[in-house]
């Protein structure tokens, strides 16, 4: 039986794959057109799987193509001399394995080719490649570069120039005919010298995370084989919740299919779905530890990833500004519909929160009255008082007062969600629930969504701007609220004005129960007070 691939690229006899069917035909089309095609994404996004199934595709059905697969991973402390030496071994055993598998013996010509050339420098690279081409003769090479950003930095404009020059030349056969670049950085992030680029004859192609029909796919071959069926909700929640990350979706996967002992007669429900998700949200897997770790390399990450998720203007997406290119690259930011920058998907975003919130902030001993548990806030039936809850938060706000401000490395602008979310998240876990971030559409919202006892419950968070965006947001609560099948929801904004105005009202909203709250934030600590 097949399995959900997560450790390194995936293949059909052992996994189940998202066959990526239109992206593939569109790369083969560029790779015949003798493009020099660059693929730049973020790790474990199924970039190598996605060039070993061209290199299938061109074996299967294009005989006279010879496609040379390389991996730069390796290389990058080498010398010049090193890399080029190890080059050049590279490209003779390819071609001796492509030969291999064909069942075929390499013509003489070549034979004594592969015997006799070792590539230097970029110059000989050059002259190499003009001597395969004759020497294959109606065969065209295509090689594919994994890794590409492994590169030496010493040698890598030399490499670029060599590669342009190949492919302006008038001589024909052109070699290699196609060029595949794969990597995590840009060729621009790569130009160490911030010369002008020397490969402004690249062809970018985009490789998107899988959309929900794809993440439907790759569940329905899992169905197919085993009889274990999915609720429509589940598949829907998996992708909106990983954006449709290939790695997140089979991670998914492999904790619903293979973790969680489910018997294979019993259809996978939104009850395992949020199991599932507080396992995958909280366990230490590699696509996760390097998000944290990279948001955590420069300071200035936090103040930029929370203005971009609570501030109605939102920021424009350019990859010239530093900070975004950065974060892009770690596959944290990603190109709204509306041009803005957004958080990749729901499960970085309840990471990125995770991983500025302070483990101790001063005040979880003041979250409920003394004489309070957590069972107060439910009823009988085991159904939270969200209600009940949230008048608790807005009444521990205004019990402790001015000490918000002291809570450690948490910027004053975002302390309100800050709190909300580790007290909201401290109450979830002792009732064994699950809480997870949304990103609607439109900026400045971010939606808490906490599941327990097969109810749902929505909680979205603002800063105040004005009396007419405090009103737009029930708005877009109520509408969200009908997407999302339940009646009621709740609606938190922090007012960080000097004069605020404290609000508590329950309103009906196009059939909707709307509970809002309006919280002050306390600006300053007063003069008075004493140590």
């Amino acid at each position: 039986m097949r399995r959900f691939g997560t450790r390194g690229p995936v293949n059909p006899e052992q996994h189940y794959v998202v066959a990526r069917t239109e992206e593939l035909t569109e790369f083969i089309k560029r790779v015949k057109e003798g493009r020099y095609i660059v693929i730049f994404a973020p790790r474990q996004t199924g970039k190598t799987t996605f060039f070993y199934a061209a290199m299938d595709i061109l074996a299967t059905e294009e005989p006279n193509y010879l496609t040379i697969h390389l991996d730069f991973e390796a290389y990058r402390n080498l010398t010049p001399l090193d890399f080029y030496s190890n080059l050049t071994e590279d490209i003779r055993e390819e071609i001796e394995n492509i030969y291999h598998k064909r069942g075929e013996v390499p013509p003489e010509a070549l034979r004594d080719f592969l015997e006799n050339t070792t590539l230097t420098d970029n110059v000989s690279m050059l002259r190499g490649f003009r001597t395969l081409a004759r020497v294959l003769e109606i065969q065209q090479v295509v090689i594919l570069i994994d890794e590409f950003d492994g590169i030496p930095p010493a040698i890598v404009n030399d490499f670029l120039y060599t590669l342009r020059r190949i492919y302006i030349s008038r001589t024909s056969p052109r070699c290699p005919h196609s060029l595949g670049i794969v990597g995590v950085k840009s060729i621009v992030q790569l130009n160490y010298d911030r010369s002008v680029s020397p490969f402004n004859i690249q062809d970018d192609f985009a490789l998107p995370n899988f959309t929900l029909a794809q993440v439907q796919e790759l569940f329905g071959q899992y169905t197919d084989e085993v009889g274990q069926a999915f609720e429509p909700e589940v598949l829907e929640s998996i992708h909106k919740q990983t954006g449709g990350q290939p790695f997140l979706v089979n991670r998914f996967a492999q904790i619903l299919t293979e973790e969680m002992d489910i018997p294979k007669t019993e259809a996978l429900t939104m009850t395992h779905f949020a199991l599932a998700h507080g396992q995958l949200s909280e366990e230490r897997n590699t696509n996760l530890s390097h998000l944290t770790t990279n948001i955590r390399r420069n300071r200035r990450f936090e103040n930029f990833l929370m203005r971009i998720v609570l501030y109605e203007e939102g920021v424009p997406f350019t990859l010239r500004n530093e900070l975004i290119n950065e974060l892009a690259t770690y596959g944290v930011l990603t190109r709204g519909t509306d041009r803005m920058c957004k958080i990749a998907n729901p499960i970085y975003l309840h990471c990125i929160l995770q991983a500025f919130k302070p483990l101790v902030n001063g005040l979880e001993n003041d979250y409920f009255p003394e004489d309070a548990d957590g069972f107060q806030y439910l009823t009988d039936t085991g159904h939270i008082l969200m209600e009940r809850l949230l008048d608790n938060f807005r009444d521990f706000i205004a019990r402790v007062g001015f000490r918000i401000l002291q809570v450690p490395d948490t910027p004053q602008e975002f302390i309100g969600q800050h709190l909300l979310f580790a007290y909201l998240d401290q109450f979830v876990t002792s009732i064994n629930g699950t809480m997870y971030m949304e990103v609607p559409t439109g900026r400045g919202r971010m939606d808490i969504i906490i599941l327990h006892n097969q109810r749902k419950y929505v909680i979205e968070t603002k800063i105040w701007r004005s009396d007419r965006y405090y009103a737009e947001g029930k708005q877009q609560l109520a509408a969200y609220l009908s997407t999302e099948g339940v009646t009621e929801g709740y609606y938190v904004v922090f007012d960080h004005r000097e004069a605020p105005e404290p609000r508590t009202e329950t309103e009906g909203i196009n059939g909707m129960t709307i509970r809002s709250y309006v919280i002050p934030v306390v600006q300053e600590r007063p003069s008075h007070s004493v140590e």
